[in-house]
């Protein structure tokens, strides 16, 4: 993540995403959360050096914390830019915020042995490969869907556009390899977590998890994301293997064995606060296991609605593209006009508020709040919005007579979403 903050900077994607923009998106209940302008860069800053002291362990409870609070606020200022990954890290993050992962190798313990703790607890480990299993099931599970397994979308659109690639590329324009790669995705997904179990199968599925991600990274630009993952799937492996490591680091580094061993036998210790880390813990779980499941309370076609569709490790499965032009009618005087878009969103933000109901539904409020500031207090506000979803032709999205204005984001249903009809 430290090498991802760099990546971010030196891109120039601070100033493009968070500082550019003169209209945010925010997400429901956290209104609250606003740009920085220019101290984004001094946001940005504190997350990169908290995740450099999480990787060292120095200071690691403060870092870890400070690096949750810093890198959640940055996913939070502006939901345009979510991304499933960023939602991993931050709940990864929390996750590491209630266990020891700075009570051995780290800085924190070469500087005070009396730190070190020679044991933990299992399900210290066990709750970060719990959090892995939860994500690649769910992956895995969101893919059993007629759009990826019987028609290959988004895949068919996606994968032809790679034919440039050596060796590979000519395959890409074969549907017997699009269904390959969607059959074959999804099997990945819902296997990999009992072969990274198992181990007999660990070495094979590591192999798998190495050549999967990397493969990924070839054909997708989707980031950290895939090395994220890879490195994550090392907590699989026993403590030999992980001991191992830490000795030839140790090597490296010139540091001896008997400077990280402690002066007496230290271990994590059972206690009130423990038990409280552990019940704290239980209910992150019981959320992660739930908040996907939540899209069955809503109707509609998932992909089309997105009711419910973030947070749920719904990983790359669709493609859509949408048109919203947004009408202002004074009902003072019966006068109305189109609005331009590019006068108040940035291109990446309007191809998303283009094809997603709560996006459109908070750019209509923030319209109504503009142009009231300009003198025209009674204003219904109504879109002509077309959607084209995994290839299909595009069809009417949004109720083009629904003021609204007079619609609020909430948890319910947006009636006012157009039936997907096939």
């Amino acid at each position: 993540m430290f090498i991802s903050i760099i990546r971010f900077w030196a891109l120039g994607w601070i100033d493009k995403l968070y500082i550019q923009p003169i209209f945010f998106f925010s997400y429901h209940g956290f209104e609250w959360i606003k740009p920085l302008g220019s101290l984004t860069y001094l946001l940005f800053f504190i997350c990169g050096i908290s995740a450099l002291f999480v990787a060292v362990g120095l200071r690691y409870k403060w870092a870890i914390i400070t690096f949750f609070l810093s890198f959640t606020y940055i996913e939070l200022m502006d939901k345009t830019t979510y991304l499933n990954h960023y939602y991993f890290v931050s709940v990864l993050s929390f996750l590491l915020i209630f266990l020891p992962a700075g009570n051995y190798f780290s800085w924190d313990t070469l500087k005070k042995p009396r730190k070190l703790f020679l044991q933990i607890p299992q399900w210290n480990i066990d709750a970060i490969k719990l959090l892995l299993c939860i994500v690649y099931l769910y992956a895995g599970l969101a893919k059993l869907n007629s759009e990826w397994l019987f028609q290959g979308m988004p895949l068919k659109i996606w994968l032809p556009t790679k034919d440039y690639l050596p060796m590979i590329g000519f395959l890409f324009r074969y549907d017997w390899m699009i269904y390959l790669f969607a059959w074959g995705g999804a099997l990945y997904d819902l296997i990999i977590p009992f072969l990274l179990l198992n181990r007999k199968t660990r070495g094979f599925g590591f192999m798998m998890v190495v050549f999967f991600h990397l493969l990924t990274a070839i054909l997708f630009p989707i980031g950290m994301f895939p090395y994220l993952m890879i490195f994550s799937a090392l907590i699989f492996f026993n403590y030999q293997f992980h001991q191992k490591i830490i000795d030839r680091l140790l090597e490296i580094l010139n540091i001896k064995n008997r400077k990280i061993h402690p002066i007496q036998d230290t271990s994590f210790r059972h206690s009130l606060i423990n038990t409280a880390k552990i019940i704290i813990l239980a209910l992150f779980f019981l959320i992660q296991i739930g908040l996907p499941l939540r899209y069955v309370l809503y109707p509609g076609n998932l992909f089309w609605t997105e009711e419910g569709y973030r947070w749920s490790w719904r990983v790359m499965l669709m493609e859509k593209a949408g048109l919203a032009q947004f009408k202002i009618v004074d009902n003072a005087s019966g006068s109305w006009f189109y609005v331009n878009n590019e006068d108040f969103l940035t291109s990446f933000q309007e191809k998303q508020m283009a094809t997603q109901p709560d996006f459109i539904l908070q750019y209509a409020h923030f319209l109504n709040e503009y142009f009231s500031q300009q003198g025209m207090t009674d204003l219904s506000i109504f879109v002509d919005c077309f959607v084209a979803l995994n290839g299909r032709k595009s069809t009417r999205y949004i109720d083009p007579k629904f003021d609204l204005t007079k619609g609020y984001e909430s948890f319910a249903h947006k009636s006012w979403i157009l039936p997907f009809n096939e």
